[in-house]
């Protein structure tokens, strides 16, 4: 499987074709298309550091807002408390494709009927995607049924892992339970 390692606002991502991920706000405007600094090209054994003739073109699908983080200060003894919040300026990006020119544009064309029915069956919940094994079984706590059902079927599509597929069942078994 291809992969590339781009360069993003001063940080560095591994991404693959069709990968979604949050990275700082970006000038671009939802929809629009663009091409990021690509340091590192890999995949099939074969590996090429800063590649000649290669691009990586990613979709900004839309900006949105981080979580909030609350900060707050504290002295002793003197009556002092300060409290404030922050919430990031993110840009959710797609990558189309990696390669070159002619087969970049080749691939997306013969895929791009397909996606919107698989999306609407197998895509994850925005946050659900980074999420490793051991952190499922939290995620799942106040989530809706149709969030975990959503995140059960791109898990048994893409992942399939184990241990976040039982976290789910179980989850969802919970849900229905509480309904019924």
């Amino acid at each position: 499987m291809t992969y590339a390692i781009i360069s993003l606002g001063g940080k560095q991502y591994r991404v693959q074709e069709g990968q979604r991920l949050l990275v700082d706000r970006l000038k671009t405007d939802a929809g629009k298309t663009f091409s990021p600094d690509i340091l590192l090209l890999g995949g099939n054994g074969d590996t090429q550091l800063a590649p000649k003739g290669v691009t990586v073109t990613a979709r900004v699908v839309d900006h949105v807002l981080g979580e909030k983080i609350r900060i707050g200060k504290y002295r002793a003894k003197t009556g002092y408390r300060k409290h404030t919040g922050f919430r990031s300026h993110l840009s959710r990006i797609e990558i189309e494709s990696i390669g070159g020119g002619k087969r970049a544009a080749a691939k997306p064309a013969a895929e791009k009927p397909k996606p919107p029915v698989e999306e609407k069956q197998a895509a994850a919940p925005p946050d659900y995607e980074g999420l490793k094994v051991a952190e499922v079984a939290e995620w799942t706590k106040g989530r809706h049924l149709p969030t975990l059902e959503a995140a059960l079927a791109y898990e048994q599509e893409h992942g399939a892992r184990k241990g976040a597929i039982a976290a789910l069942e179980d989850a969802i078994a919970k849900r229905k339970e509480g309904e019924g």
